[in-house]
Formats: structure tokens, sequence, C-alpha cells
């Protein structure tokens, strides 16, 4: 006999790992006062640009003499430039547990050919950042979307250090604690924790990180979209709204609306205790069943964001297939969405608990997830 269905039924059903949900509160009529079909350099694009960056620095705590910018490409372009115009001036280690972190890895080894010092770890595990030497410059994700994995804090982190730390946080900014002390180059997209639309990112540069711009010049060419100098002077348009190419000014209202919606929340304390308290839902139905488990190992490296998980069951002879059908399963009844696992991650579940879902809402899909499960389960018996 199949299981019964729950009755209960999330609002939001939209558990994405990017595009994320937009704000609860979020509505289009929001969006109103994007000025539409004007240039990006009127006043009026110049001040919303500016009021952006202004927004971001004052949610996160970003210090004054840190550098902000609104980028092209999402935040793989924000990676992409610091790492194409800053590393090489010295040796330089590369570190990954994720997908993401991987592909930093190959266009450093493989497109910028340098001869990094490169420390890996599995999925669900994290590379010893006290065994790392930031004498080096050091390139590594905060928050491993794709595995669910994140560093607990940036204590290993010495401030005293000769290399650069260029950090991609794109699945921690708005919802994870940055040591700012610790980090020279920061990035993210919008679309993550604040639900904001794809395709710009944000680039926050460290006086360390101003200075190695402007005492060196890497020995390959730098393609327009990645020039942060002019004549070995940082460009400061960049980083007072003035953009390297034109971004989209719906976009940029988009993030506004959001930027709003967090300082109407608490700001950062509130977004975090946000995220925190999906994650907590999720770990807590974990914890109480003995077939499924998050992916992170130690939880002191769980994310409270990206949450990965596995399905632990022995009868389960086929993972991959298993969890597509979970997920497949869990869609059709449009009580959750685009939650399936990474296409290069072990077989599972990823569900994102940014601060723009709800609670109730990850609470109202979980006991969907247990009704999925049997029903999967059954017709695995069945089809033996």
């Amino acid at each position: 006999m199949a299981p019964t269905k729950p009755a209960a039924r999330p609002d939001n059903a939209r558990f994405s790992s990017g595009p994320c949900a937009k704000p609860p509160t979020f509505v289009l009529d929001q969006l109103a006062d994007a000025p539409l079909g004007r240039s990006h350099r009127a006043s009026v694009g110049k001040s919303k640009l500016k009021a952006a960056i202004d927004l971001t620095r004052e949610i996160l705590g970003v210090p004054a003499d840190y550098r902000i910018g609104i980028v092209p490409a999402s935040d793989t372009g924000a990676v992409e430039m610091a790492m194409w115009s800053m590393l090489g001036a010295r040796p330089c280690t590369m570190i990954a547990w994720e997908s993401f972190g991987a592909e930093w890895v190959t266009d450093v080894v493989k497109q910028l050919r340098l001869d990094a010092t490169v420390l890996k770890a599995g999925y669900g595990e994290i590379v010893d950042l006290t065994q790392v030497d930031f004498d080096t410059d050091v390139v590594f994700t905060w928050n491993g979307t794709t595995s669910g994995v994140r560093l607990p804090n940036g204590d290993a982190i010495p401030v005293t250090r000769a290399g650069l730390t260029i950090c991609d946080a794109t699945s921690a900014a708005f919802a994870q604690d940055l040591p700012w002390d610790k980090l020279d180059v920061t990035t993210f997209s919008w679309q993550k924790v604040m639900g904001g639309e794809a395709a710009h990112g944000m680039l926050i540069l460290s006086p360390r990180a101003v200075e190695r711009l402007e005492s060196y010049t890497p020995a390959w060419p730098l393609p327009k979209i990645f020039r942060l100098t002019k004549g070995g002077k940082l460009i400061e348009g960049i980083f007072v709204g003035e953009t390297i190419n034109t971004p989209s000014m719906l976009a940029v209202e988009d993030y506004l609306v959001a930027l709003a919606w967090g300082k109407s929340v608490g700001g950062l304390p509130g977004l975090m205790a946000r995220a925190d308290a999906n994650a907590k839902a999720i770990f807590d139905f974990c914890e109480a069943r003995d077939w499924i488990d998050n992916l992170a190992i130690d939880p002191a490296t769980r994310s409270n964001t990206s949450v990965c998980l596995k399905f632990t069951d022995p009868r389960i002879t086929d993972g991959a297939a298993f969890a597509k059908s979970v997920a497949k399963r869990l869609e059709s009844e449009g009580v959750a969405l685009d939650i399936g696992a990474y296409r290069d991650a072990p077989p599972g579940l990823r569900i994102w608990c940014g601060a723009t879902v709800e609670t109730a809402d990850i609470e109202a899909m979980l006991p969907w997830l247990d009704w999925a499960f049997v029903v999967e389960i059954e017709a695995l018996a069945q089809a033996a």
C-alpha cells in the first residue's frame, strides 16, 4: 500500500542553489523604479550602482578601506579577474574540496600554467588549513556550493601573511561571518544568499590586494573585462559604480530590493540566523533517520546554505538513480524544485537553505522527503 501523502505543502517550493529563491516579500512591482532604457553612465544609473556598493558594505561590515566593485560574469568572472590579474607575483597554493574550487585549480595550472601547490580533499571533507603556507598566494572557496562543506572560521589564516588570500565566497556572503582581516580578495554573486538575478559579480579588495594590482603586471595579456588598473593605478571608478561593461539596471534594481529586505530582517545577524534555522531543520531531520545523512562528515564544517545530503540505506544499490527518482518525484508533486545533487558531486540531494528561504517551507517539505523515500524504496522492492 502506497504511503499517505503529507497534507501540508510548502508555500514556496524553490530550493535551487542558484539562482536561488527571491526574498519572501518580493513582488515584481518593487522593480518599478529601475531606470530602464537609461545609460548606466547617467547620474541615475551611477547612483543606483553606487547604492548597491554602499549597501553591500553596510550589511556585510566591509572595512572602509576595502574596495567593492560590480564586475561582469557573476562570481566566476570575479574569481577569474582576480586570478588573472594578481597571481604569478609569488608562489601560489590552490585549495579545492568541491567542483568550483577544482575549476579554479584547472584555470591556474592548465591555463595560466603556474607551478602551484595543489591541496585537495574529497567531497564531504575539507583541507586542513593549518598545513597551508600563507606566505604564498592562496585561492580557496569559503563554502563549497556543490559539497556543502564550509570553513567553520578563519582562525588558520594569519593576519600577518606575505601572500594574498583569494576567497570565492559566493555561497557564504550574507549567510556566514567572513573575517575581513583574513581575506584580501572576496567574490560572490547576487544570485545566491540574497536571491538576486544572475550575471553580475562582486569583487572586494583589501588594501594589500590593491597594492598587488598597482605593483605587479602579469606576464600574460588581460582581456578588457579583467583590467582593474590603468597606467599602474587602480581604476577607482569601478569601485564607485562605473562598471567595466554595461550592467543590467533591472538586475541592479533587483539587488537593491534584496539588500533593503536584508536590512529589514536585521542585517547580517538576521540573515545568518535565517540560514542557520533552515539548515538546522534539515540537520535535525537527518539525525532522526538512519537512511539519510549530511555529506559533510564533520558537523563543524556543514554549510548553512547549500546543504548536501546522501542516502545511506543499504537497500539502495544505484545511488544516482535513486536520488534522481526522489528529486523527480518531489518536483512532480510541486513540493521541492531543483534539489538534485550537482552533476560532479556524489549522488544525493542539495537543498538551498539561504536566507531568502522560509524555515516553514523547509519544515513543510521534509515530510514529503520521508514520503518519497518510502515510495522509492517500495519500488525497488517490487522491481527485485
